[in-house]
């Protein structure tokens, strides 16, 4: 017990995604462009919902905080993971690997945070729209987007200073392509019992947490929409929250499937497959949901593509 609050290690190796040589280039190609198309995408979502004024509402404020969300979530792990894929020993610091992890998990909680946020700007929206200026005020939205980056920091702060306290004296070889809690948890040679059930309470009153929000104001959200007498007003109103249903179904279900699982039921190489699709996949996805399901983007894309064009003319 006396080595537990130190660890032995200076380094972690990680294992990777393929130790194939054939698939290295494939995989490594292919995740290389899901990380550009993910940049440009949310880099161009905020660069374009600031360059068009008609877009400068509570709905797309959060957005583009997802965007950023977005952006650094997938910096935060794509970059050392194609590195490894160049490498010959895939390695990481200790001090490196606590540092990727808080940013990981800081991001992540956020996000969750952010969709209830989001599920909140369109119930009142849709169910009190002559009140939503009023309720939904750029000093409003400030408050709220920084309480959930705010919360989020917090929380991973627990996390990674009980993960950077065990002991990993066994090994230091990570079956993953980041650090991740449950793989390290299942390294380190500490009594994890403590951190494995912080991480299953605090995971599931930030998801469930969110996501109760999230069900609540779709529910009211629901109702109100069958009670409107248009049908165009019902299209329109079901339009806006279509695209932020799908990324909410995509990101709670691989986030419960890590995190809200028995200990006892954890495959390293199932965590790695959804992992890969939260880390690589997602941040891709969010943009080109919002971007191709909604009108007003495109509409908004075309007026500043029509405004670049013509200022060219001049």
């Amino acid at each position: 017990m006396s080595t537990e609050n130190t660890s032995v290690v200076s380094e972690f190796i990680f294992v990777g995604l393929a130790d194939v040589p054939e698939l290295k280039i494939p995989i490594f190609t292919l995740l290389l462009l899901i990380y550009v198309i993910t940049v440009v995408g949310n880099l161009g979502m905020i660069l374009l919902i600031r360059m068009d004024s008609q877009l400068h509402t509570p709905m797309y404020f959060f957005l583009s905080n997802l965007a950023f969300l977005d952006f650094c979530y997938s910096s935060n792990i794509t970059p050392k993971a194609l590195s490894n894929f160049l490498s010959v020993r895939r390695t990481i610091s200790f001090l490196g690997c606590i540092i990727q992890l808080y940013f990981f998990v800081a991001l992540a909680s956020t996000e969750f945070m952010l969709f209830g946020l989001m599920a909140y700007d369109r119930y009142v929206a849709i169910c009190n729209p002559l009140l939503y200026t009023s309720i939904m005020s750029h000093t409003r939205c400030i408050k709220m987007a920084g309480g959930a980056f705010t919360a989020g920091f917090l929380n991973s702060i627990i996390h990674t200073t009980l993960v950077g306290t065990l002991s990993f004296c066994q090994s230091n070889e990570i079956n993953h392509f980041f650090c991740e809690i449950p793989p390290l948890l299942k390294l380190s040679c500490s009594d994890t019992s403590i951190a494995e059930t912080l991480v299953f309470i605090c995971a599931g009153i930030n998801m469930l947490g969110s996501l109760l929000i999230i069900l609540s104001s779709y529910l009211y959200i629901l109702f109100t929409v069958l009670q409107m007498k248009s049908a165009k007003g019902r299209k329109k109103a079901f339009s806006t929250c279509i695209s932020h249903l799908i990324a909410v179904i995509i990101f709670y279900g691989t986030g419960m499937f890590i995190y809200l699982q028995p200990s006892s039921n954890f495959s390293e190489d199932q965590n790695k497959v959804v992992s890969m699709f939260y880390a690589f996949v997602i941040p891709m996805l969010n943009p080109l949901i919002y971007s191709l399901r909604n009108k007003e983007v495109k509409e908004a894309m075309k007026r500043v593509m029509d405004k670049n064009a013509f200022s060219h003319l001049l």
